[in-house]
């Protein structure tokens, strides 16, 4: 059996609309005949735009990505609403649409902050051990218990005169921009559906960073490698602390140090040349280790 390489690091994909999120990783796995690749939280085939994808050491701190915040560039359409929520379903209600952008712009700040959503039936979540589309194309609607999300600024960017309107959407961590189209239809009366979706940043990393599958097969070896960022990106916001030969020689085994003075919380580690060592845990002085990284990893 052959052994794919050995790749570490993070990088963000702009995925095209159209394709699922596995596919994309798959093409871009066999690009750089990597070993390990994981996403760090899916987009639908509908949506284009940031996928984040770590490879090797870096699937260690996927969570960091996953539990972060996102932002969405939004197309809602207006007067007709669908099955799935989406330009994908089929159509199940037109209505009129008589609405202004003012009116349009007063119903978005409705939905600033802490507000519940319903998981649309055409989602992924699993309710007695199956995921929701899979009752939902055999026709069935089963009761989805509802959560809570964080809608952290909303703003229209374009109002066109053809009943739809792009918006701007920075929302926490499982956020159902389909049925925030679909509520935001209902407020003003007339119905709506999400026409395209765009992920535009996650985690403090912005599209504007990230590298397509065309261009990323157009690459060479050495080009590809140097699209990728380093493993420690993914734990830039905790604060850092540097360690001595001794000490790191101590983390690296897994065991503790003793650092009086420092805050408790998550920390990074870098070792006594300057190398990422991984994530450990400050409690009452006490330097613990959480989560190391293979020492031949370079940042």
């Amino acid at each position: 059996m052959r052994t794919r390489k050995r790749v570490d690091g993070l990088l963000l994909l702009d995925k095209p609309s159209g394709i699922t999120s596995n596919f994309a990783l798959q093409q871009v796995k066999r690009l750089y005949d990597a070993q390990k690749v994981g996403h760090t939280g899916t987009l639908d085939p509908l949506a284009s735009g940031l996928l984040p994808l770590c490879f090797g050491e870096a699937t260690k701190f996927s969570a960091c990505l996953l539990e972060a915040d996102k932002v969405y560039e939004a197309t809602l359409k207006f007067g007709v609403t669908t099955e799935t929520g989406d330009s994908e379903g089929r159509i199940v209600s037109v209505r009129p649409v008589r609405i202004s952008v003012e009116q349009f712009g007063d119903v978005l700040q409705g939905f600033l902050g802490q507000i519940e959503q319903i998981p649309p039936m055409f989602s992924a979540i699993k309710i007695q051990g199956r995921p929701l589309y899979d009752y939902a194309r055999q026709g069935k609607t089963v009761e989805r218990p509802r959560r809570s999300v964080n809608i952290r600024e909303i703003r229209l960017i374009e109002w066109e005169q053809d009943n739809t309107a792009l918006i701007q959407v920075h929302c926490s961590k499982g956020t159902y921009i389909r049925s925030l189209a679909e509520d935001i239809g209902e407020k003003l009366g007339c119905g709506a559906h999400l026409c395209a979706l765009r992920r535009i940043a996650s985690s403090g990393f912005h599209i504007g960073a990230s590298v397509n599958l065309e261009r990323l097969a157009c690459m060479d070896e050495v080009e590809r490698r140097a699209s990728l960022m380093p493993v420690d990106v993914l734990v830039a916001a905790w604060p850092k602390l540097d360690l001595d030969a001794n000490e790191t020689h101590l983390i690296s085994q897994g065991r503790v140090i003793r650092r009086d003075g420092l805050a408790s919380g998550a920390i990074r580690l870098y070792g006594a040349v300057g190398e990422f060592l991984g994530m450990g845990e400050i409690l009452e002085g006490i330097v613990q280790p959480r989560r190391l990284i293979a020492q031949s990893v370079m940042t």
